[in-house]
Parts: structure tokens; sequence; C-alpha cells
């Protein structure tokens, strides 16, 4: 056997041994034949931020259904537009006038968005009752003759987009944004409807154990004195808790209150319509692309494997950002992902899944967790086995990836 017939021959011994090519093109290729998904139901693209080059792609324009990856697209916008340090404001007022220790009015409270209010889940946003209490005791106050009362104007509904399914509705992922968000707005598995007045009711009687009675009587509101500026944990905290458990109220919290910041009502209608501007904006390509809501619930949302990539690109360069993604075989939803393999802890990525859907986007890293490549994965339609594809997605990127191992 000469020299050349033996090279041949050992080459296609490796590529029976692996099952892979041994360029990166290949192993997409592959991923897609044996991922069990549609061709023309997935998306791929793998690309070197040190160059620009694309290393692997399959249909990276096609509009396809992002879940729950859409919440790295909503964390970016806001970061970038308010920055690590930002925080929600929940303001508390009172009206009327204080008398012989009772205040002839109301206790006022203004929602400002804040997805952290007594929540079960990390960050915890501290108690308010206590804080209220404190503070009333401060000012003299020992008696309210009138009401707790809810201010949701800053972020006026409906709670939920009007792509959402109904189905969905009664769950504790489902549950929608309100202006004034309490528990996490759920209780048990459900979700609560109207968590301010549930708010309302706790507050009163948590006055009222502190010695504080809050009469209830019908009164007509006055001119609002503030009294109180309660404000959430750093909003880089919230979106950490919200990449790595995949939370859903924090990500439309997030969604609302950039397009808040941007000008807009604070619907989620004109949400939309900010974060579609602001990524025209910056020239990533839009075609095809359709962002209805913050945290990917919506089945209407679109987006291409050409946008993901821009989008991550462009945010590579923030190390705050780039640490909200879950670390493969370590973190949150990734936990699971390529653990035990050479890429554990190098591969961070936002999962997205849905009934007949799997989405990864996110990086590669280095020694020093610097990215060094994007990453987006994205499966719809998938009619066979999620293990399957999963499994599969794992075996391209091993391959891709095996000589910086």
């Amino acid at each position: 056997m000469n020299l050349r017939i033996k090279i041949l021959f050992f080459a296609m011994v490796l590529l029976t041994a692996t099952g892979f090519a041994a360029d990166p093109q290949a192993a997409v290729d592959e991923f897609v034949r044996r991922s069990g998904v549609a061709s023309g139901s997935m998306a791929v693209k793998i690309t070197d931020l040190s160059d620009g080059k694309v290393l692997g792609s399959h249909n990276s324009s096609t509009p396809l259904v992002p879940a729950s990856i859409m919440k790295s697209v909503t964390t970016a916008a806001l970061l970038e537009e308010g920055g690590e340090e930002f925080r929600f404001h929940t303001r508390v007022y009172v009206d009327g006038d204080i008398d012989m220790g009772i205040l002839r009015g109301n206790i006022i409270v203004e929602g400002g968005g804040d997805p952290s209010l007594h929540s079960g889940v990390e960050p915890y946003g501290g108690d308010l009752f206590t804080e209220i209490a404190e503070t009333l005791r401060d000012m003299g106050i020992m008696q309210i003759e009138g009401s707790v009362i809810i201010d949701e104007t800053a972020f006026p509904g409906p709670s939920r987009p009007a792509t959402w399914m109904p189905a969905d509705f009664s769950t504790s992922y489902g549950t929608g944004f309100h202006a004034l968000n309490y528990r996490n707005n759920v209780s048990g598995n459900k979700a609560v409807e109207n968590p301010g007045s549930l708010f309302s009711r706790h507050l009163a009687a948590r006055l009222n154990e502190l010695g504080i009675p809050v009469q209830g009587k019908r009164m007509n509101e006055g001119r609002r004195t503030q009294i109180l500026d309660h404000l959430s944990p750093p909003v880089d905290e919230i979106m950490r808790s919200c990449m790595m458990r995949s939370d859903n109220l924090f990500a439309e919290s997030m969604f609302r209150m950039y397009g808040r910041l941007k000008g807009g009502s604070g619907t989620a209608a004109d949400a939309s319509a900010k974060a579609m501007a602001r990524w025209k904006d910056t020239k990533l390509p839009m075609e095809g692309v359709t962002i209805v809501d913050g945290s990917g619930l919506s089945r209407s949302n679109r987006v291409t494997a050409d946008f993901m990539t821009g989008m991550l690109t462009e945010m590579s360069g923030d190390p705050t950002y780039a640490s909200f993604f879950p670390l493969a075989g370590q973190e949150g939803t990734l936990r699971r992902f390529l653990a035990g393999s050479p890429l554990e802890g190098y591969i961070a990525m936002k999962t997205g899944s849905m009934r007949g859907i799997q989405c990864y986007a996110g990086y590669k890293l280095d020694d020093d967790y610097v990215p060094t490549h994007t990453v987006v994965i994205i499966m719809n339609d998938i009619t066979g086995s999620r293990d399957a594809a999963k499994k599969a997605a794992e075996r391209m990127l091993l391959e891709i990836f095996k000589e910086e191992q």
C-alpha cells in the first residue's frame, strides 16, 4: 500500500470512529443530519470573535422561534441602556394631615416594576413592609385612617402580551408582569392575577400586627408626600438570576423597563417597538426578526442565527454580560449539558426550551472566562427525542472545539 493510499485509509477510519468530519462546517452538517430535526427547522452559526470568521453555519438567515434565548437579547438591551448599577424604584407616599399620631389619609405605594419585592428567589428585595412601618413610626404616625392604595399607572396593562398562550396564564412561569410585583406573582405553582391587591392586604395586616392599625376608611386622595423610596438590588443581580434560572417575570420586568427608559409608555407593545428600533439602529441583520416580549414565552417571537450572532458579538466585550450565561456542566439550565466533557466550564450559553423547541446562544470561553467564539443553535419543530437533539449538539461542539481541548 503506497503512502497516499495509507493516508486516505487512515482518514476514512478516523471519520468512521468519530462520526464527524475533520472541519467545523462538516461537524455542523453532521449535526444537522443527526439531530433528528428537519433541516429547514433549525439554524446554527459558530463564529470566531478574533477575526469574525464563520467556522460553521446552517440556515443562519432563517427566522425561527427562540424561546428563552430571547432573555439574552432583553438583558443586553437593558444593561447597555441602564448600566449594571441600575435599580428599580418603589416609592411610598402618604396623603392627608397627621393629627395626634393619626394619618387622616392613605398610604399610596407606587409600583415601579421591581420583580424582586419580597421575592422567594435571589436576589431578595428586602422587607418593604418593615421599611414602611419604621418610616411611619419615625414620622410619629401610629394609626392610618384611610387605606393602602396601589398605584400601577407607571406600567399600564395588559399584564401579558397578547400572543402568550392562555394555557400558560395560570402557571408560575406564565404569570404576568405588573407595576407592583409581589412574591414573584405566584402562590405555590399558580399565577397570582392581582399581586397589587394581595400586597395591599398583606401590608395592612402587617401594620396592624406592628401596632399601626389601618382603619381602611374610603378617603379621597389628596396631595401626596413621599416618605420612602425603596430600591431593588442592582439590576446585574436581577439579570444574573434571570439568566441562570430562566425567570420569565424578571425578563418581562427588564423588557418593560427598557421601554420606559427609552421614553415609552411601559406597555409590552411599546417595549417591543423600542427593542426592535434599538437593534435596527445598531445595523444588526433584522430581516425576519420579530421581538414581542422579553422572556421568549411568546411563540410569535422570531430571531435568526445571524441576528443572535450579531447581538452576542456586540456584547462580547462586556465581562459583566458574559458572566450572566450559565457555564456548561456547572450552572443553571446548562448544568447537565457537556457535563464531564473537556468543554465543561468552557461553554457559557442561555438555553431556550418549549414544546418542540430547543435553543442555545452564548459563548466559547478561554481559561480566563473571556469569550473567544459565539455559539448559536436553534431547533424548532422537534418531533423526536429532545435528548437525542441535545446529544447531537454536544457532539458537534466537542468536534468543532476539539483542538482547543
